[in-house]
């Protein structure tokens, strides 16, 4: 660059700088916000707006599908419209939904709506939500009624199910640690309803508190590890990382896609960098597990197989050495995610392909194309076994039956 545009340059980046750091935006502080904007702020922390939001549809209206091994839960409409939405509930009735899973003719609610996490929210923070969504445009939506198979659209049922699964406690502050550990295990177990996705269910639906975050299949994909685990979770990532994946849906590893990119688009990335940090600093907290898991030989058929699928089809852009692009093209070397005991999610994208979610920081997203018309079940299943295999990594082997199955689940869910 000639020397007589230098000055122009830095005045440029200059702006640039000005614009975007939240040291010189001021960035607003959750706690001082007036009770709407703390309802706006705590919605969009529990990404109320992705379940309750039929896609291109008014937002808040209800009436999406939500997936779950019982069948689907048809969302609530959320705007204050009198007659199909929430404009005629009194706060105790809005609370005792959202806090008790309590509906508000005295009936039991299914814990899609995760009730069992709004519980760590006080009765304040509900009345904020119930302000902020007091504000929005009022939508007439007559939500169709959930229709479960039996015994599931019996009720009554959930007092049981409640029973076993549901702690009613608000979120109890620890003295012992810091106020920012406090702050992200507040939005991880609350708002945030991280478990909801990232813990293993029962075969009745409550969460196995043994695995919490540990990871879990859902709606075709499978929710990662998000503990430290230096092998399976997080414990390769530095909270920067963390940071940086929640508020941009990119970091020097690994970029969001599927149910995750939603979440980052909707609601992380509208988080305060203080709180992004927060749960950063949370999830490192969290020990991981200590298995193991020996290598498959280097010169096994599936090895040689998936390393020579690789180098043709993958090492363009994820590098012979796996490390990618940082912000760009995931590092499959460092991803922990695609050593997964469960490989569902990595099956998924080789087959279906995937495209990252892009953010106001980073309008970006790039794509991977399908392998599914090229590559048969078997050689899927070799070059996965390749890339959990590789560069100092180890996994469990996929399996042809595997990618099969994923192929046809994919198929019939239309995704």
């Amino acid at each position: 660059m000639p020397n007589s545009r230098k000055p122009v340059f830095l005045i440029a980046v200059l702006l640039t700088l000005l614009t975007v750091s939240p040291a010189f935006t001021g960035e607003p502080d959750p706690q001082e916000f007036t009770q709407i904007e703390h309802g706006r702020y705590l919605a969009t922390a529990a990404d109320c707006i992705s379940c309750h939001t039929i896609p291109g549809s008014k937002p808040f209206a209800g009436g999406r599908a939500i997936e779950t091994p019982f069948g689907n839960i048809i969302s609530a409409n959320l705007t204050p419209d009198l007659d199909t939405g929430i404009g005629a509930w009194s706060d105790e009735a809005f609370d005792a939904a959202v806090r008790k899973g309590i509906g508000r003719h005295g009936g039991f609610l299914y814990p899609a709506m995760p009730y069992t996490a709004y519980a760590k929210l006080s009765r304040d923070d509900v009345l904020a939500i119930r302000a902020y969504l007091g504000s929005i445009e009022p939508v007439r939506n007559n939500v169709p009624p959930t229709s479960l198979p039996f015994p599931f659209n019996i009720r009554s049922g959930m007092r049981l199910w409640n029973a076993l699964y549901f702690d009613r406690s608000e979120f109890k502050h620890d003295p012992s640690k810091s106020a920012e550990w406090n702050r992200g295990a507040y939005l991880v177990d609350g708002p945030a309803h991280c478990g909801a996705c990232h813990t293993a269910k029962t075969f009745l639906g409550g969460d196995k508190t043994d695995q919490y975050l540990q990871g879990s299949y859902l709606q075709g994909w499978y929710a990662p590890n998000i503990t430290n685990d230096k092998r399976l979770g997080l414990g390769n990532w530095t909270v920067e990382d963390i940071d940086a994946y929640l508020k941009t849906g990119h970091n020097r590893i690994t970029a969001a896609t599927g149910p995750m990119a939603e979440a980052v688009s909707l609601s992380t990335s509208h988080m305060t960098n203080k709180d992004t940090k927060a749960i950063a600093t949370y999830l490192k907290s969290l020990p991981g597990k200590t298995e193991s898991v020996a290598p498959l030989p280097k010169n096994s058929a599936t090895m040689v197989a998936g390393g020579a699928i690789y180098r043709d089809q993958c090492s363009a852009c994820h590098g012979l050495d796996g490390r990618g692009v940082a912000n760009l093209f995931p590092a499959i070397a460092d991803a922990s995610g695609a050593r997964s005991n469960d490989p569902t999610t990595s099956i998924r994208i080789v087959l279906r392909g995937a495209r990252s979610v892009a953010t106001a920081r980073e309008p970006t997203s790039p794509g991977m194309p399908s392998y599914s018309w090229q590559l048969d079940d078997t050689q899927v299943a070799d070059v996965l076994n390749y890339i959990r295999n590789s560069w100092g990594g180890a996994a469990s082997p996929v399996e042809a039956k595997d990618v099969s199955h994923v192929r046809s689940d994919t198929a019939a869910r239309g995704d």
